[in-house]
Order: C-alpha cells, then structure tokens, then sequence
C-alpha cells in the first residue's frame, strides 16, 4: 500500500552568458553546470532506464539555458572546456608524483577519467545535443520536463501586462522548439507569485495604481495547468521575517496586495495541491526535508567525507580535498577519496526514503488520504555544490523503487490521477529570503526597475506602431536586449554580491542596447535610412545576443485592462 506520492522537481537555469567571441566572462558557468549537473543526471537516468526504473522526475530547463544549450558556441566551447580540465588534471597529477603524494596523483588520474567519459557522452552518446538527450528521456517516460517564462523575469514586479505575458508566452514557444511538446508546468522564476489587484509602481511615488490581473491569468492563457511556490504561500500569506519592511516601496506593496488576498479558515497543507480560481493548480515545496539535501550545515551534503567545494588546486580549479572533520579550516581538509564518498551515498539515499515515508504516513493518519511531498532544488546543488549530488539521485531512485511504498510522480502525473480537490487564493511572495521580493528589490537594485518600466512601456508603444518592415526586425532585436535585462539574475547577483559588478555591467549592456535599437527602429519606421554605424550596431547586437531567433515583436502588443478580472 502507498504511503503517498514523491515529486521531485529540478530547476535549470543560467542567465545568458555566452560569449560569441565577446568578453569569456560567465561562460565556465553554463560549462560547469553541463559538465558537474546536466550531463552527469543523463549518466544517472541512462542507468536507471537500463534497471527498468523510471524516477518521474519533474526537470525544468529554462528557455534561455535551452537556447544556449543548442547553441554551437556553447558546444564548442563546451568541448574545449572538458578538454582543459583533462590537461589540467594532468599537469596536477604531475605535480603530485614530484611532490610524492600517491593518494593525490590517484585523484588526478580519475579526473582525467571523468572528463574524458563527459567529453564522450557529450560527443558521442547525445551527438553534442543536451537539450534531446532530455527530450529522449521524457519520451520515454523517465521525466517531465517543464517549462519558465524566457529569462527568468521577475513576474511579480514587471512594469506592464505585456511584459509579462511576452515572458510567459516566449517561454511557452521556445520550450515547444526545443522539447516537441507542450509544456504542462511552469517554474516561476524565483517562485514569485502576484494575485491580481490595484498594483503601483513601486519605483514611482505618484503613479496611480491600476487594475493588473494575477500571474496565473498568464499561465492559463499559455495553456499552463500547475506551478510551483513556497510553503508559506499555502500555509499564511505573511511573508517570513520582516524583510518586506526594509524598503518602504515593499511595505506599501504588500500592504495593498494583503487587501486582496483573504486566508482560508480551513486548514491548508503543502501536501495537497490547490487549484486557483481560473484552474491552474499550485503545488508547495516541503520543508522538512529540504534541509536533508541542501543545507551544507545539517544535511548530508555536509558528510565529511564528501568533496569540499571551497578548496581548489589553481589554475585548473580542480578539487581534491573532502569536508571532513573540522568543516571551517581549508588548511585543514584532508584528501579525497571516490570510494569513501560514494560510500555514503546508498545509507543517505535510504535515510530520504525513511524522512520522505515518515512524514507522508504522517499526513495520510491526518487527512485520511495520500498526499504528494515535493521536493524542490535548484539542479545545480546536484553535482555543482555538491558533487556527488547527481549519483545521490540516482541512489535515491533506485532505494525508492525498491521499498514500493512511494509512488514517484512527476507534476503531470498527479493532476491527472488526482484532480485538485479545494480551490485557494494566494498571497504575493517568493521563495526569497523573507518570502516576499526583497532580494529583488531594495536600495541597491531599485535603479533597475525604474530603468525596466521605461523600457517596458516604450516596447509596449513600439509593438502597437511598427508591424512591418525593416523596423520590424530592428525591434525584434530590442526585445530580446529587454528580456535579457528583465533576468532575475541580476538584482539577486547584486543583493548577494556573487558577481554583482559583472550583473550590473550586463545589465547596463542589455539596457543601453535597446534604447538605441529603439530609437533606430523608430526612425527607419519613420523613413530614415541606417548609416554605416546603424547597420554595424545591429550587426553586433545580433551576434552577441542571438537568442531566441524566432522572436516576435508582436509578443508585446497592447493588452486590454486587467480590471475585469480582479
């Protein structure tokens, strides 16, 4: 008998970074993630196919990752990287035998294996193509692979309904070109929700608020049916912590957003899935087994016998030194050994299986039916920040294919085998520190949006003028320069300060890129004719940010007003 329903759901993202001959900066990112996450998760869901499980796993690959997958710039250069590492990994195990460390020397040379085996699988096995090798495995029913609005924009805060509908919409489109389907879920960037209500700007004290219809009317409009958000979303409507009010525009936000939303008198758990007004159905991340995978601190990706992420041998930055004991002190790490890890995996992999069947078992002596406990990550923790996450998956699969109790369900599965039974509204807020948009905005970032909602109106006004032409194409292009500044990347990077000068020059690119090509597109709607520089302009935009070529301007035309449906 089932103890409830396990869905595990994975999101990959990475801002677009790809270089086209331009600054390398950002570039070993979407490199380390192929290498260290997505191509060691096929290596996981091949084998797992060969033993006849298939884990339901629910995989989101946001569209700009999947343009810059099937990008050839990437695949190149993806090559070279793996190639480098292989050098790398020899240079060090030549600098180990000199230096008489045999343990270490061993490490080194299994690098060099487990490069050449990514190298190969990427090459030979997928035919260089990441985004079909997925594909492959939802073909096959081993995963669902679900979708996120373009670049990962903040929908919550973007300045107009168009922005946001073009977000969802272009998400929508590029997930079809690439997958052959059409997406069933959304991962909404940052898990940030907005109902619909009287919004204001909260860049700008004198505006008026308007009727603005809640994230999910963009969702059912795209033919979405579920998506994700935090567990206090369902269980309050309070964002956590009183980070909301640090930044007097986020109190005013909240405090007219809390006018539309009424908590429910029932009780609501992050076990069962709601359906909102219009249909689409929201699931909720558990909390308590999150902290078993993703804290460092108290979950076993801090077992010390795991490798340290911290500690890097220059200038390959490869790694060769495990937690261990003393956790703090780099100086202290001892080496690292494959066996001992990987030791480790299958005992954490059954302790999930035990938590996972406890608390289900748990809700079901509550409810007197079985609920779904999803797990939400970030794919990256999986091989990135913690290296052995990838094999822990594939562990966690086969433990709980074996014990029987647990059905494993993508988010598709569990809509069409348990329609949502009660309907709920929800609060504004994020999976951010606080539970609400700080993160997102606050005194360091706000330039940001102010910069945005310029440039979303004047999209918008664009759209509605040029139709046809060569302007067209010119405005094409300034969409893409706005989806790419509209990332949500860029003010997390800055509130965190993990790369914040680099977001801030990114951001400031994608931004003086579209007001020229705005003012450009205009004056050939107009009759001028591009000089020499115009046409040369546009020439690099088009080589630099050559995402999503099938974009249309008409994403952004004019909607009508949001208030009927408030």
């Amino acid at each position: 008998m089932a103890v409830g329903r396990f869905l595990l759901c994975l999101h990959s993202h990475m801002p677009y970074v790809l270089s086209h001959g331009k600054s390398p900066h950002g570039t070993d990112w979407i490199n380390e993630s192929a290498a260290e996450c997505y191509l060691p998760i096929l290596h996981a869901l091949e084998r797992l196919e060969k033993d006849g499980i298939k884990p339901r796993w629910t995989i989101n690959i946001s569209p700009i990752l999947a343009e810059q997958l099937a990008d050839e710039a990437f695949k190149d250069d993806f090559e070279g990287y793996c190639l480098a590492k292989i050098n790398a990994a020899r240079q060090d195990q030549l600098r180990f035998e000199r230096e008489g460390s045999l343990r270490l020397q061993g490490t080194a040379a299994a690098w060099q294996r487990l490069y050449q085996r990514t190298l190969d699988q990427f090459k030979d096995r997928w035919g260089r193509d990441i985004n079909g090798a997925f594909r492959h495995y939802q073909e096959t029913g081993a995963i669902e692979i679900i979708t996120c609005c373009a670049t990962h924009g903040y929908l919550p805060l973007l300045g107009t309904e168009e922005a946001i509908s073009a977000q969802v919409r272009l998400g929508v489109e590029t997930h079809k070109k690439h997958f052959g389907s059409q997406p069933r879920g959304i991962w909404l960037s940052e898990c940030a929700y907005r109902p619909g209500y009287n919004w204001k700007s909260p860049t700008d004290e004198n505006q008026k608020a308007w009727p603005r219809r809640g994230i999910e009317h963009f969702l059912k409009e795209s033919g979405l049916e579920y998506f994700f958000v935090d567990s206090h979303m369902i269980r309050g409507g309070n964002p956590l912590g009183t980070y909301h009010n640090r930044f007097p525009q986020l109190a005013e936000m909240f405090a007219r957003s809390s006018k539309y939303f009424t908590p429910s008198a029932e009780f609501r758990s992050e076990y069962e899935h709601y359906a909102l007004p219009n249909g689409v159905v929201c699931f909720a991340r558990d909390p308590q087994t999150t902290v078993k995978v993703w804290s460092g601190d108290e979950g076993y990706p801090g077992d010390e016998h795991y490798l340290e992420f911290h500690k890097q041998m220059y200038p390959g930055r490869l790694r060769y030194w495990r937690v261990s004991t003393n956790k703090q002190d780099l100086g202290a790490k001892e080496p690292y050994d494959f066996y001992s890890a990987f030791d480790r995996l299958q005992s954490h992999a059954r302790d999930l299986v035990e938590v996972v069947k406890g608390v289900l078992a748990n809700y079901r002596g509550l409810a007197e039916r079985e609920g779904t406990l999803v797990a939400m990550y970030d794919t990256e923790l999986f091989g990135h920040w913690w290296w052995e996450g990838s094999e822990f998956l594939c562990e966690l699969a086969r433990a709980m294919h074996a014990d029987g109790s647990l059905q494993m369900v993508t988010g598709g599965d569990v809509l069409d085998t348990e329609p949502a039974r009660n309907m709920i509204t929800l609060p504004e807020g994020s999976w951010g520190e606080g539970g609400y948009h700080y993160v997102w905005l606050n005194g360091e970032n706000v330039y940001m949006w102010k910069e945005l909602y310029a440039c979303e109106h004047r999209m918008t006004e664009l759209a509605a003028r040029v139709k046809v032409g060569p302007a067209r194409e010119i405005l094409a292009q300034a969409g893409r320069e706005l989806l790419l500044a509209e990332s949500s990347d860029w003010p997390f990077q800055i509130t965190a300060r993990a790369a914040k000068d680099y977001a801030e020059v990114r951001f400031a690119d994608h931004i003086e890129r579209f007001k020229r090509l705005a003012d450009l597109a205009e004056a050939v709607y107009d009759g001028h004719a591009p000089t020499a520089e115009e046409e040369a302009f546009l020439e690099e935009c088009r080589q630099k940010d050559s995402a999503f070529a099938h974009l249309d301007p008409s994403l952004w035309q004019p909607l009508k007003s949001g208030a009927e449906l408030l």
